[in-house]
């Protein structure tokens, strides 16, 4: 029989006094119903004492088995049992104390776990975000926060509401939640092509969606210079085939055209001969570029880089700030001569004049920021997103090189290069690159 709300003690005191006045009902014919009665109360009395004796470590036991179950269930696992007794209940505490250490060596390996994930996370280049069944962000990481824009976090909000705050194409990949490539435009920044990658996922039994933002601007930038190499490789290799033989023609030319004492054919001859030598220049200036290696980082003093380009070139040279004592730059020290030589050059030809000529260095945190600035006519929107591609070039006599080759070095330091024109007439050139810890 089921006896609710009742303790297991009240129950063997209740079944004890049951047998005791089962088994003394046939001393009820030896003597009157009252004497009876005394006696059953006195024996029920004593063996109720007996039983608590008996009991005491037993109750106690199970009270404590008690209270750490209620802390298991409260995810408390630090609480083990006192009871060491040799009996049924010892071996179920014995277990219980087991059980217990081993869930808080796991809950601590789970919570490290989590702490490097959630680290991971938050630094990765990707945006993320997690969406639950109602739409509501339950996760973002730094990028997410940079990608919309916000400076607060984006938990709790409706995506719906953070995708109508967001630029035209970044709300249309969000509204639409297709995986693809879409465009933003950055005000006074490059162009930028993002990949959505999205999907379901069960989390505490839940649907939730996942939302994956990827940058591929750098990686197609890297595979478009790539290919450009290729080319150019193809190129270099076929035309310095065929301009060793021209060459050495020309020369038995000449010898011929000495002999004969003809001055048509030594102008003649002339003039190939400056024209092969200015496109085996022009194929050298091609192959640097494809075969630029990659850079061997050391530590760079900016000041003296420089002071040393000052006594080649005229520029006015100016600092804000000062390198943070924990960092410093780390970089090929030729190729970023190169590069402001490139900056430069390009600079004094821009029709500035001399003393509008300028690099301004600023040091943050995490990075160094080179200005290359002019006083020139600057670049036109649609001069200024082609200014970086190999072979464009607005020069007769240019080979479209000069700030291709800047963005390849700036990239393989990675850095970023960035062209945008002055308020006050004239073109900046910005190179930032990023400092190391000591």
């Amino acid at each position: 029989m089921k006896l609710p709300g009742i303790s297991i003690a009240q129950k063997l005191l209740l079944a004890m006094a049951l047998t005791l006045a089962i088994v003394s009902v046939p001393v009820l014919f030896l003597f009157d119903w009252q004497t009876w009665l005394s006696g059953l109360s006195l024996a029920i009395l004593v063996g109720a004492v007996i039983l608590k004796l008996l009991t005491r470590n037993l109750f106690a036991g199970l009270q404590a088995l008690e209270s750490g179950l209620l802390n298991f269930k409260d995810s408390d696992f630090s609480t083990l049992l006192a009871y060491q007794n040799d009996d049924e209940l010892g071996r179920l505490c014995q277990l219980y104390n087991q059980a217990a250490a081993q869930l808080r060596d796991e809950k601590q390996w789970i919570y490290q776990r989590e702490l490097m994930l959630d680290k991971v996370l938050h630094s990765a280049p990707q945006a993320l975000l997690l969406t639950d069944a109602q739409g509501i962000v339950v996760f973002s990481n730094h990028s997410a926060k940079a990608l919309l824009n916000c400076e607060h976090n984006l938990e709790g909000m409706k995506l719906d509401k953070l995708a109508q705050q967001a630029s035209p194409a970044l709300h249309s990949a969000l509204s639409e939640a297709v995986d693809g490539l879409f465009e933003l435009h950055p005000e006074g920044a490059d162009k930028q092509t993002w990949h959505l990658s999205n999907g379901e996922l069960l989390l505490n039994n839940q649907f939730h969606r996942l939302y994956i933002f990827k940058q591929l601007t750098r990686e197609l930038n890297r595979q478009e210079v790539a290919v450009w190499k290729k080319v150019i490789r193809i190129i270099s290799h076929e035309l310095n085939n065929s301009l060793g033989p021209i060459s050495s023609m020309l020369h038995s030319g000449k010898i011929l055209a000495n002999k004969l004492e003809e001055a048509r054919l030594e102008r003649v001859f002339s003039t190939i001969d400056e024209r092969i030598s200015h496109l085996t220049e022009f194929v050298q200036g091609y192959g640097k570029f494809a075969k630029l290696p990659a850079p061997k980082l050391n530590p760079v003093c900016l000041s003296q880089l420089l002071s040393r380009l000052q006594s080649h070139w005229q520029f006015q040279c100016t600092q804000t700030g000062a390198l943070p004592q924990s960092r410093q730059l780390l970089a090929d020290a030729a190729q970023l001569e190169q590069l402001l030589i490139n900056l430069l050059k390009n600079a004094h030809e821009s029709g500035s004049d001399p003393d509008g000529v300028g690099i301004e260095v600023d040091f943050a945190d995490q990075h160094a920021l080179l200005r290359v600035v002019d006083a020139g006519q600057g670049m036109s929107e649609h001069i200024m997103a082609n200014a970086l591609i190999p072979f464009y070039s607005t020069k007769s006599t240019g080979t479209g090189l000069g700030l291709a080759l800047c963005r390849e070095i700036v990239e393989a330091h990675h850095g970023q290069i960035h062209l945008k024109n002055r308020p006050q007439g004239g073109l900046c050139v910005e190179v930032r690159l990023p400092l190391s810890a000591l």
